[in-house]
């Protein structure tokens, strides 16, 4: 298995570690989409998140990763539960590639082959999204997946639950993951639908300045030439986020948002004209999961202001009479709410 690059270790893009820290933190965010130039860390972030999450507790034997002290689960683990508190093991958590040529069988799971033709037995062969359940699922060049699979997703994003009915199967099980995606907005835009699902989306660009881009290349070339090495350096500094990870999560029940930061927030929405109330929503979660990472018991102004951009640049409708990008937009309307 190959080692993946320490998240510690990547230079600068602060906005795309910062929204797939606080994705981490609190999933019911809704995902991170990562737009930007080719060769700026983008699948270099996601894959070094894998080794960065603490494990997770899941029933043993179970095929989906279903939580022993959680609500719900497969039909299996729900039986289990009913006699007794399940069997239950520490595994990593799931970061699952989804390629983009991939069948919807692949992706939702079918017929189990090898057993129909040799036992003669039809049995359920999960697919990647019984994988990803509590994990993380990535989709590399996003906006160019195909819309039979970006309808399933949605479906399956909305509900947090696969259903599968098919060659006389009738399978239900969860689905909850948080969807991560990336690509180059010069191969295509994203369906509007898929885009809206999306809790956060982060803009990443070529490093401007001259250090910047020699220590990019100093470090990678530090990692490729002995990965076990590099790796062990930045070991102290992804565990010191590791605990943050922890810390945070066990923090966010206890975070307070003030009726002041919610009425800020949805003057900042009215302001940029966010359509629905999923920008107040996600910019909410957002901001208290921030706080949580940084180890505040309520939600302000700092947190408001730090993940206004990514919480809602992609929800903004065009404007014909403003040549402003979205990031430009947001953060005006931040300085004339917030002040400079």
């Amino acid at each position: 298995m190959a080692v993946p690059f320490p998240f510690s270790a990547i230079v600068g893009q602060d906005e795309m570690k910062l929204a797939i820290l606080v994705a981490a933190i609190d999933p019911s965010i809704g995902g991170v989409l990562v737009f930007g130039d080719r060769g700026t860390g983008k699948s270099t972030a996601v894959r070094a998140l894998a080794a960065l999450l603490p494990k997770m507790r899941c029933v043993v034997g179970c095929r989906y990763g279903c939580d022993p002290a959680g609500a719900g689960g497969c039909a299996d683990c729900i039986a289990l539960k009913a006699k007794g508190v399940p069997k239950s093991h520490l595994v990593p958590v799931p970061v699952v590639d989804m390629p983009l040529g991939a069948t919807e069988d692949r992706v939702v799971g079918a017929l189990d082959l090898e057993r129909a033709l040799s036992q003669g037995v039809k049995a359920f062969e999960p697919g990647l999204l019984a994988r990803a359940n509590r994990g993380f699922l990535y989709i590399d060049e996003v906006n160019l997946l195909e819309d039979h699979l970006v309808d399933l997703l949605i479906d399956v994003a909305a509900s947090g639950e696969n259903v599968v009915e098919r060659e006389g199967l009738s399978v239900r099980h969860p689905a909850r993951f948080v969807l991560v995606g990336s690509g180059n907005p010069e191969e295509g835009e994203l369906r509007p639908q898929l885009l809206d699902r999306f809790g956060l989306s982060v803009e990443v660009k070529t490093p401007e300045d001259l250090p910047s881009r020699i220590e990019v290349v100093k470090r990678r070339d530090a990692f490729e030439r002995d990965p076990a090495a590099f790796t062990d350096k930045w070991k102290k500094e992804d565990e010191r986020i590791r605990k943050r990870i922890v810390k945070g999560r066990e923090l966010l029940p206890e975070v307070v948002v003030p009726d002041a930061a919610l009425e800020r927030a949805a003057r900042l929405c009215m302001a940029l004209g966010t359509d629905g109330l999923r920008g107040e929503l996600t910019l909410m979660r957002a901001a208290r999961a921030f706080a949580a990472l940084e180890g505040d018991a309520q939600v302000g102004d700092t947190h408001l202001k730090r993940i206004a951009a990514p919480a809602l640049r992609h929800r903004l409708r065009r404007n014909p009479l403003d040549d402003a990008g979205s990031t430009e937009r947001v953060e005006r309307a931040v300085a004339e709410l917030f002040g400079s």
